[in-house]
């Protein structure tokens, strides 16, 4: 039983000064976490029972489907990692560190590499597979800008589970049984989610899905076909865009355009000058930018922007990305800022990239690779080549659905879960083979599949708080029923006493509020920002015999007879 005289807790009636979103607001106001350093968190007695709550039910869903629990160090060796090319990787995301001797370590970001070499150190025949394992770890990861409390933190607690299996075949079959799981994991936990198709990212592999929390203030965007029912990370949206007869085009042309350094400029001259009609999606946006030391080209439509999220999730292998800055320029005056084109990129050592909305046969106009002038008619594949497609510009609510070309809708949430098809990149980096039943060596493939177990706490809160505080789904919250005892009589302290006494016979998790130098409206405060699901008043209406049950997720309250009130809590409850 949780004494509020005793427990360790201050709730706080003012908010944090750095709380972004609700869910940093309130952990804190409520006395869950305290924050110690930028994207680091301690955890207080209520949080960490709701933590831990949330821990059981993914350990029980995970257990329940057949997967194994190992556990792994956080601190960890550099050398798997560099057979994996993670340590370059990774980049500034990695905490490394010496040990006494010199020697170089990291804290782990994610275990694939572990996985892999505990699995090839004791198997060996394929009669071992398929096989699933699973641990619940601490990660740590250098973010730039830790944000959003819990949310995105440099130390966080990740569920990482791993299928291994001979073939692609039994690899499909291992990800739709961690899929099936975290279905009813993030049932059981009260979340709204929705399965996206993502992007793999550094981790590689092939299909990858997202479980995402909706939430206005979730970093996350994706987009939602309410017609077909196709989702997908921003990042994996794909656009397809059919190639155009462009033999009525007229020769490029070069035009004076003076002063027009941006798309609205632009698009009013050439309006004024050479005939009305022109618009910012007429015109074509070369965007410089620096990728490992070489000079690209992306080339977006001008109406749009180049989200960098998008691009660098379309750019695998490349491990740093930057916008060309002035002294680039400087460095090569023959890039005339703001006049860029890819007419010339080859001669100028530009390899060019482009959305798929800059089609081969479409027809733009863009800089002409001279100061004050752009040229007209410039056609893709007649007047300049694309290296390669890519999904760079930024989606937009009503864009075409890739399924059924329906307009799309535009969501935020937050990630909570995460599930890759590996295949075979780290077992071939470490040599991960088994003998299959001809005796042949035969690489194993894998997958991967994350649930981020401190983040959940945070996307319920968001889903779940009101105006009046937290509002926890009975299983995670860390207690069921939270009786508050009012007056200066002994009656109601003793009255709800045996109250909690006779709901933890029966299994049901109690808070009592117990102080008797807090004020009544002190007490409903707490107990409503605290959030636990059912609220018991013990207090003035006993005189009738009577105490106020409290529904918090809905506000509903009634007087029961105090003989018939244990009963209406496991009803409630149930």
């Amino acid at each position: 039983m949780l004494r509020m005289s005793t427990l360790f807790l201050r709730t706080l009636r003012d908010d944090p000064a750095d709380a972004e979103v609700a869910s940093h607001r309130l952990l804190v106001r409520a006395g869950y976490v305290r924050r110690i350093a930028a994207g680091i968190y301690s955890w207080l007695p209520l949080g960490y029972i709701t933590f831990r709550n949330i821990e059981r039910i993914v350990r029980e869903e995970m257990d329940a489907a057949g997967f194994q629990e190992v556990h792994f160090p956080s601190l960890l060796p550099r050398d798997p990692y560099e057979k994996t090319n993670r340590w370059k990787e990774y980049g500034p995301d990695l905490f490394r560190l010496h040990d006494r001797k010199g020697g170089d370590y990291l804290l782990g970001p994610t275990h694939e590499e572990m996985f892999t070499l505990m699995v090839k150190g004791e198997y060996s025949s394929y009669k071992d597979l398929p096989l699933s394992l699973y641990q619940i770890q601490t990660k740590y990861r250098d973010e730039p800008r830790p944000r959003s409390g819990i949310i995105r933190g440099r130390e966080f607690v990740m569920k990482d589970s791993y299928s291994f299996d001979l073939t692609d075949e039994g690899l499909s079959e291992s990800y739709m049984n961690h899929r099936a799981a975290y279905v009813k994991t993030f049932d059981r936990l009260g979340l709204k989610y929705n399965i996206v198709s993502a992007m793999s990212g550094a981790m590689g592999g092939s299909r990858s899905e997202e479980f995402l929390a909706p939430c206005e203030t979730g970093e996350d965007t994706y987009v939602l076909c309410e017609k077909c029912g196709y989702a997908a990370n921003v990042e994996a949206m794909k656009t397809t865009v059919s190639e155009v007869d462009a033999s009525g085009v007229p020769p490029l042309e070069v035009v004076d355009t003076p002063n027009t350094p941006t798309i609205d400029s632009l698009v009013e001259i050439l309006n004024e000058r050479y005939g009305g009609g022109f618009t910012g999606a007429d015109t074509l946006k070369n965007i410089l930018l620096v990728a490992d030391g070489k000079t690209i080209s992306v080339l977006v439509p001008g109406d749009r922007e180049v989200d960098m999220k998008r691009l660098e999730a379309n750019l695998p292998g490349v491990s740093e990305i930057r916008l060309f800055e002035d002294e680039d320029f400087a460095k090569n005056p023959n890039f005339v800022k703001g006049y860029v084109g890819p007419q010339d990129a080859q001669k100028l050592g530009i390899t060019v990239y482009a959305d798929p909305r800059i089609a081969p046969g479409t027809s733009w106009v863009t800089g002409a690779n001279k100061n004050g002038c752009h040229a007209l008619n410039v056609v893709n594949g007649r007047d300049f080549t694309v290296e390669k497609y890519i999904d760079a510009a930024e989606v937009r609510q009503g864009d075409a659905c890739p399924e059924c070309e329906a307009p799309v809708v535009i969501d935020r949430a937050i990630e909570i879960g995460h599930i890759f098809q590996l295949g075979r990149k780290y077992a071939q980096a470490l040599d991960l083979t088994v003998l299959d039943k001809d005796g042949k060596a035969r690489v194993v493939t894998m997958g991967s599949y994350g649930i981020g177990v401190s983040r959940a706490v945070a996307a319920i809160a968001e889903q779940t708080h009101d105006e009046l505080g937290l509002n926890w789904p009975a299983e995670v919250a860390p207690a069921k029923v939270h009786i508050v005892a009012t007056g200066k009589e002994d009656l109601p302290f003793d009255t709800a006493e045996t109250m909690a006494v006779s709901l933890e016979k029966l299994g049901i998790s109690v808070m009592l509020d117990d102080r008797r130098d807090a004020s009544p409206g002190v007490k409903f405060k707490d107990a409503e920002l605290i959030g636990n699901p059912i609220i018991v008043i013990v207090g003035k209406s006993l005189a009738q015999g009577n105490v106020e049950i409290r529904v918090r997720r809905s506000g509903e309250r009634s007087e029961i007879a105090l003989d018939a009130a244990v009963d209406e809590i496991v009803k409630l409850l149930a």
